[in-house]
């Protein structure tokens, strides 16, 4: 019987779980608005109900284990979810503790951007790699860094805070009350935030007709831009400059295999990339140039992916349990490859 792990992305916004296979295809997903403001019991009580569910739709299914993604701080090693800005009431809440005394199965938890770093290491834009690392662009800046094959959780599990990086002095303040950091200037926030102040209500632009005449997000940016917008143009080569910056940063601190770049900007790589990729080839050293930048391949299911593989892979990131027993797994394994190879060029 194949071999299936429960996965749980927790975001402050959204709740979202899946049953995963071994060989990172997801069988069934539900998802809920989290009941953030509630407290940890309150979001808890969701986990267990969507677990309820899952089970319900795949009742023969063999769950050997628990994967949970879940925003920092947390101690990955302890089990302990410390507390993350996004859910209100959470201090020190032992999540591994509760959840596996109540279905007695093992229980894995890690940060939600390393979640989704290992997704797309183990099967996504990553597969074959000793090392890259994960960029997620959206309402704000992540990442995840796997070194050689390992995790690189650093002090606490607190490594790879890669938004909070400071790259210039300049700007709005972040919302950790600095100035200057990757996220406050690059973030699909901040790309919105721009774009909002070049326009006006009213004006006419197709910035502000796509936004319905209301603040202007990153997604308004990308499809002004697609359509040929000369504004919306220059917001995507400033934004790609930005990126670039802090791409460069990273390629000299962890020096990966592979930058991969998911989030909802990602949907916009294919016009950020001629701008990001100048932007390294100007500022980075000569060794670390021809590092390939290229974007997700799993979407939002890279977190839930990367989540149960904890549970589905021996070790942290050690050998397959099922891949040499599965052959569909070894064709699933196959393809991505292949498909890495084509988006590499």
């Amino acid at each position: 019987m194949t071999r299936r792990a429960l996965a749980f992305d927790l975001g402050g916004t959204e709740l979202r779980g899946a049953l995963v296979e071994s060989g990172g295809r997801v069988v069934a997903q539900v998802s809920a608005p989290t009941m953030a403001i509630a407290g940890s019991d309150a979001v808890i009580g969701q986990i267990i109900a969507l677990a309820g569910a899952l089970l319900t739709q795949r009742p023969q299914a063999d769950v050997v284990g628990i994967g949970i993604g879940a925003p920092g701080p947390l101690d990955p090693k302890a089990g302990i979810v410390i507390a993350p800005p996004t859910l209100a009431g959470w201090h020190d809440v032992p999540l591994i503790d509760i959840l596996g005394k109540h279905f007695g199965l093992p229980v894995r938890l890690e940060n939600d951007a390393n979640a989704a770093a290992l997704g797309e290491w183990r099967f996504g834009a990553g597969l074959g790699t000793g090392s890259l690392v994960f960029v997620t662009v959206s309402t704000g800046i992540g990442g995840g860094v796997v070194a050689d094959g390992h995790i690189y959780h650093g002090r606490r599990g607190l490594a790879a805070e890669i938004g909070h990086m400071t790259i210039t002095g300049e700007g709005d303040r972040c919302f950790c009350g600095a100035v200057g950091c990757f996220e406050a200037v690059a973030s699909g926030t901040a790309l919105g935030r721009r774009a909002t102040a070049l326009t006006a209500p009213g004006d006419g632009s197709l910035l502000r007709r796509l936004s319905a005449d209301g603040d202007v997000s990153a997604r308004h940016v990308v499809e002004a831009a697609r359509a040929g917008d000369i504004s919306a143009l220059e917001l995507i080569e400033a934004e790609a400059r930005w990126l670039g910056i802090g791409f460069t940063n990273l390629l000299h601190l962890y020096s990966p295999d592979l930058i991969v770049m998911g989030g909802g900007l990602a949907n916009g790589f294919d016009l950020l990339a001629p701008t990001i990729r100048a932007t390294v080839e100007q500022r980075a050293m000569l060794a670390y140039r021809d590092v390939p930048i290229v974007p997700a391949q799993l979407g939002d299911r890279a977190g839930l992916i990367g989540a149960a593989s904890l549970i589905l892979w021996e070790g942290e990131l050690g050998a397959p349990l099922a891949m040499a027993q599965d052959e569909d797994n070894k064709d699933n394994a196959t393809e991505r490859a292949g498909a890495r190879e084509t988006s590499h060029g």
